[in-house]
């Protein structure tokens, strides 16, 4: 299953159009053709009008994209990926290399969050155990 069929439900056709891709994937247009101006996505197919015509394969790319996104990759690592992707094969020990630098930079950002957690089940804790009376002052 690609990572847009495990959260997208609709049936998959052959092609979309741009506006059918911001609706599925709820990115803008604008970001759409932005990313395609600056390399982060591969040559979208055009229509015989000039229509951008996106495949189920440029959704599953956008839904992995999303989730670059989401871990806090620069769009500048973002996009060299997807350099290293249309250069083919013998990029894989690279690819493999930015992906690895990046989950480490997610697993220090989940460290930090647990900490942050913790910080406030400590003070939810807190407010919960306590029995104010009106006027006092607590922190």
């Amino acid at each position: 299953m690609s990572l847009i069929e495990s959260t997208t439900p609709q049936v998959r056709k052959d092609r979309y159009t741009i506006s059918e891709v911001a609706a599925l994937t709820g990115l803008s247009a604008h970001t759409l053709r932005w990313y395609e101006r600056i390399g982060l996505m591969p040559h979208v197919d055009r229509s015989h009008t000039g229509q951008r015509r996106f495949t189920g394969r440029d959704l599953d790319w956008l839904a992995f994209v999303g989730k670059l996104r989401l871990t806090g990759m620069s769009v500048a690592d973002m996009v060299r990926y997807a350099e290293l992707v249309r250069e083919g094969e013998h990029t894989h020990p690279e690819r493999r290399e930015l992906l690895e630098t990046t989950r480490r930079d997610v697993l220090v950002r989940i460290a930090e969050l647990q900490d942050t957690l913790a910080v406030l089940d400590l003070k939810i804790g807190y407010y919960g155990d306590q029995t104010t009376t009106c006027g006092e002052a607590t922190s």
